[in-house]
């Protein structure tokens, strides 16, 4: 194909205005401070920045799962007389919106964000095939169709790209038998901002919430409070209700989002990039996760934390809180774990019936109906569908075929050979005996095979070096696009800050890369793992999903760029003491620093 007309060029362009697009750039002129404003660029759809906490995002009530000190970057704290947040307090979307702007008007990063530009497609030049020998020719050329300018296209050809369009960009509409006879409101839990003005506007409104993940906790709990009456559905041949959990657990009353950030802890999780190449406790995983007796520690630890978030919720006290009770043990959750950060109890609202819970398929839509499998038939003025999202991002790439290259999830086709990923399963089975049985769904109506076989999880995994870079021999040899924030973690803020230093340093050409067949390996290690440990109670068999595993990746990351994981003043401490986004304050310092001692050595 021939390629595309440019009106523009520039070093950079950086897709996606969310948290992760924003540390980006700030990371990547920190590395790179004689960069102007005329040769980078943030390109995002909207009119406000923040992704997920974007003005035209922000429903009612929405708030972060973190709470104050938690949901921030290292090298701006969210004061709190500033932004009016009170200690141990989830931070509402409207004030993680403003610290974000402000943030941004801090570090200058302004000049650089050009909202409003919907990126339709991104086209990879004839010449970078390197056929002819220049692994590093060849550019992306990005059309954009400017908002701002009644729907303007322009071309924009980048040496770089960082492609920061996140996992909760694309929603997953599922085809309901009968939905084009249904004749009210039916949409994504991503317009939710769109549509609560007309729906909680009307009395008497019965509204049907589809989906048990977080989201459609949040979506059920707004409607009920603003007085409407709500269905929530809960597939039957699915994977059950999320684990939701109070802020506190243990008898110590701690916050789950710091649990899962204490070393120890992490220890106990089976994860194959833990051990010597990430954190050098490969003994203590050997012992817990290779051993009979290691097992069972491992075993009474889950089966405790679990039993604590059941107790704290006392689903079984009634009968409708109980179609709540997940069906998964905690053992197996990542992104499946959310927290009740609302300021009512959504559990009081199913006991007092304001939330109806029905655990079902949806057979058929008719007009203001929805026809169960169970043979039930609910009125219905409105359906807010919760089923997830694509871990394509909305983009398309050309030419054809390149999205394989990219390691980009598509049906029926793998950017790793067969026989590589066949090995990889048989090494975390050995090295991860707990992995070699899938976990078990306690409803006999979950239907597997049906759940993993769907439009959007039958595609392939995300395959990703580091969860980051194509494996592509040539598009990683370029070294000119970068994935940033496709991982699904609790500790957002944690691997976000790590991940834009090593995207920075990856594209700078500073950071060491292994052998392609090593990297082919690696990436067929981890995106299999993730399949195996959370393909079932979480998103593992389509992108990276994990929660007690974000420490040790993030060790991972930090010990490819040469700096120390471990951080703590003590031993003492790095085992049980959670690590917070403070923790990684001045990464990027220290690794310029490294990095002018290193080019000094040499001269």
């Amino acid at each position: 194909m021939e390629n595309p007309k440019t009106d523009e060029e520039l070093d950079l362009v950086i897709v996606g205005g969310g948290v992760n697009g924003i540390c980006a750039l700030k990371t990547y002129l920190a590395l790179n401070p004689s960069s102007s404003s005329s040769s980078i660029a943030l390109l995002d759809s909207r009119g406000s920045l923040g992704g997920v906490w974007a003005r035209e995002r922000l429903y009612t009530g929405i708030k972060t799962n973190n709470v104050l000190g938690g949901y921030e970057f290292g090298d701006f704290g969210m004061d709190p007389q500033r932004f009016k947040v009170g200690y141990d307090q989830h931070i509402p979307g409207e004030i993680v919106h403003e610290y974000l702007e402000a943030y941004c008007d801090k570090f200058g990063l302004g000049k650089y964000i050009r909202l409003g530009r919907v990126v339709e497609c991104i086209t990879r030049e004839n010449n970078s095939s390197g056929d002819n020998g220049d692994d590093d020719a060849g550019s992306w050329v990005v059309k954009v169709i400017n908002q701002t300018e009644n729907g303007k296209a322009t071309n924009i050809r980048a040496k770089k790209l960082v492609m920061a369009t996140g996992l909760t960009t694309q929603p997953y509409m599922p085809k309901i038998n009968g939905q084009e006879s249904f004749q009210r409101p039916l949409f994504h839990f991503v317009d939710l901002k769109k549509y609560e003005p007309e729906l909680i506007n009307k009395e008497n409104q019965r509204i049907t919430v589809f989906g048990s993940a977080k989201s459609a906790f949040d979506a059920a709990y707004l409607l009920a409070d603003s007085g409407l009456s709500v269905d929530m559905i809960i597939r039957a041949s699915g994977r059950g209700p999320a684990w939701m959990a109070p802020a506190r657990v243990t008898p110590l009353k701690k916050l789950i989002e710091r649990l899962v950030n204490i070393r120890l802890l992490t220890w106990l999780s089976p994860c194959i990039w833990g051990g010597e190449a990430a954190d050098n406790y490969s003994l203590i995983r050997k012992a817990l996760h290779s051993t009979w007796l290691g097992r069972k520690v491992v075993d009474t630890f889950w089966w405790i934390l679990g039993n604590d978030v059941t107790t704290l919720n006392n689903w079984d006290s009634h009968p409708e809180t109980a179609k709540l009770k997940p069906w998964v043990s905690t053992m197996w959750i990542a992104s499946g774990l959310g927290i009740f950060n609302y300021d009512g109890d959504l559990l009081d609202m199913v006991r007092k019936g304001r939330i109806n819970v029905h655990v079902a398929d949806i057979d058929r839509l008719a007009e203001g109906q929805v026809h169960l499998s169970n043979g039930e038939v609910l009125p219905s003025d409105a359906m807010v569908c919760c089923t997830g999202w694509s871990p394509k991002p909305n983009i398309k790439f050309l030419p054809d075929g390149i999205e394989t290259q990219l390691g980009l999830p598509m049906a029926g086709v793998d950017s790793l050979p067969e026989e590589t990923l066949h090995n990889a399963d048989a090494h975390i089975r050995n090295q991860l005996p707990t992995l070699k049985t899938q976990p078990q769904i306690s409803n006999p109506e979950y239907n597997y095979h049906q759940d993993i076989g769907s439009e959007e999880s039958s595609s392939r995994p995300l395959r990703l070096y580091r969860f980051m870079v194509p494996c592509s021999p040539h598009l990683a040899a370029s070294r000119s696009i970068v994935f940033v924030g496709m991982t699904m973690t609790v500790s957002t803020m944690l691997v976000t800050q790590v991940q834009a230093l090593w995207a920075a340093a990856y594209l700078n050409g500073t950071l060491d890369l292994p052998s392609q067949t090593d990297m082919q390996w690696t990436t067929a290690l981890h995106t299999q793992f993730c399949k195996l440990r959370y393909g079932v109670g979480a998103n593992g068999n389509r992108v990276p999903d994990f929660v007690f595993d974000a420490i040790p990746y993030i060790d991972m990351l930090l010990n490819d760029l040469g700096l120390n994981g471990k951080r703590k003043e003590s031993m003492l401490k790095e085992w049980l003491e959670p690590y917070m986004v403070g923790d990684y304050r001045g990464i990027v310092e220290e690794y310029l620093e490294m990095k002018t001692k290193t080019d000094k050595k040499h001269v």
